[in-house]
């Protein structure tokens, strides 16, 4: 299974960037021992377009074209889940591994959020909660999810779980 994170929109150099990296590089390292093939980030151009709803549905076209069929698309979004905790996320993710699905593509939408295709279209649906955050941040925090969620699969003391 490959993982693809694809996010609307570009980080510029800088922290954000090399967290994202990082978390990236991390997955993919983890995740090679698991049966993940590749842990990839795609960035998609913010559409031009003049009405919100017009630039959600190109930048919707642009996210959808890197889900190959088969694959699964989660989503990152205000109306989503904010209560699955890392366990839960991790077994789904082993689930779909474990169904030979071909590819997880995580989708972060841009400025005007995600077009109701792609949320039609994806399989789980997340919020980080009810606070808006920085586009960056989004990204840094669904990556580091990949990889707490890889690191869970992989029994790597990363994610120390319930103190109890």
């Amino acid at each position: 299974m490959r993982l693809i994170l694809a996010a609307v929109g570009r980080l510029k150099a800088g922290p954000e960037r090399e967290l994202a990296s990082r978390y990236r590089d991390r997955a993919a390292q983890v995740g090679r021992g698991l049966g993940f093939l590749a842990c990839d980030s795609v960035e998609i151009p913010e559409s031009r377009a003049r009405r919100a709803a017009d630039r959600c549905a190109e930048e919707a076209l642009a996210l959808a074209a890197h889900l190959p069929p088969g694959g699964v698309l989660l989503a990152y979004d205000e109306r989503g889940r904010a209560d699955l905790g890392s366990e839960a996320l991790a077994e789904r993710v082993a689930a779909w591994r474990d169904v030979a699905r071909p590819a997880l593509v995580v989708a972060i939408g841009g400025p005007d959020g995600l077009d109701a295709s792609i949320r039609t279209k994806a399989e789980l649906i997340l919020s980080f909660g009810a606070a808006t955050l920085p586009h960056g941040l989004v990204r840094v925090l669904a990556l580091e999810q990949l990889y707490r969620s890889l690191t869970i699969l992989a029994g790597h003391p990363y994610h120390r779980g319930e103190a109890g």
